[in-house]
């Protein structure tokens, strides 16, 4: 189901089950509307997130992943999802959420999240999930109810924040879940992180929706999940990353 609703509507914030036939089509044109228009040019960024020409040092507060620099935040974890042999995205966790960054490369004059949102819903309805795209803090983004089994083995859903935005030659996108998906003032930090993150599309020529490849930082080290490490003050990233680990990859839904 498609749903719309503009920034200064209060959110739906139940993530109990919601069964498909019961909701109403309150917007059959969603799929066509021109919020998720294609082939537009990439919208100004006056708040970020920041491409590397934008920025004068950009290792100033924030983690070098090679492809992002990631703002470092005073108690948050540092996980990394790995496609084969190459790291992909970043997932910054704090408290009770978490956001996931993952750069692409996309057209030179066309944006691609209009696009992106357009297959990312329709392939979460087709799960039987439900989907508002709503105008919010971050631009046009999705507030998905995915379904999920619960480990009593009852269904429920995981609610999820799909947000975007469309820079110069690359395409970032957030995927934030947790508290920060159906609570706005549990959001607020992860939201900054996302803007004040800076990509680095480099010169070589990609094809759009490749991947930006990430790196581990130098002298880090993988810590397997579920690792403490002893001594977090001990860490390099002791100004603000307690930990590197990897983590469950937060998938997008074809």
């Amino acid at each position: 189901m498609f749903g719309r609703r503009k920034k200064n509507e209060a959110p739906d914030d139940a993530v109990e089950a919601v069964d498909p036939a019961e909701e109403t089509a309150s917007d059959e044109s969603g799929a066509d509307d021109e919020s998720y228009g294609v082939s537009l040019p990439p919208a100004p960024r006056p708040d970020g997130p920041w491409d590397i020409s934008e920025v004068g040092n950009p290792g100033e507060g924030r983690v070098d992943l090679g492809g992002l620099f990631v703002p470092g935040v005073e108690g948050m974890e540092l996980r990394v999802e790995v496609a084969g042999d190459a790291i992909v995205a970043a997932t910054i966790v704090l408290q009770d959420s978490a956001v996931q960054l993952q750069a692409f490369a996309a057209p030179k004059n066309e944006g691609i999240w209009g696009e992106v949102r357009q297959e990312i819903a329709s392939g979460i309805t087709q799960q039987g999930g439900v989907i508002d795209e709503v105008d919010g803090p971050l631009g046009w983004e999705l507030r998905a109810q995915v379904p999920v089994q619960l480990p009593d083995g009852t269904n429920g859903v995981q609610v999820v924040r799909f947000v975007g935005v469309d820079g110069p030659r690359w395409f970032l996108r957030g995927v934030i879940s947790g508290q920060g998906a159906v609570q706005p003032q549990a959001a607020g930090l992860l939201e900054q992180i996302f803007r004040d993150t800076v990509v680095v599309r480099g010169e070589g020529p990609m094809a759009p929706r490749d991947p930006i490849v990430l790196k581990l930082p130098d002298d880090a080290q993988m810590v397997p999940e579920g690792v403490q490490q002893d001594d977090a003050s001990q860490s390099r990233f002791g100004g603000g990353v307690e930990r590197l680990e990897r983590g469950p990859e937060i998938t997008e839904i074809r």
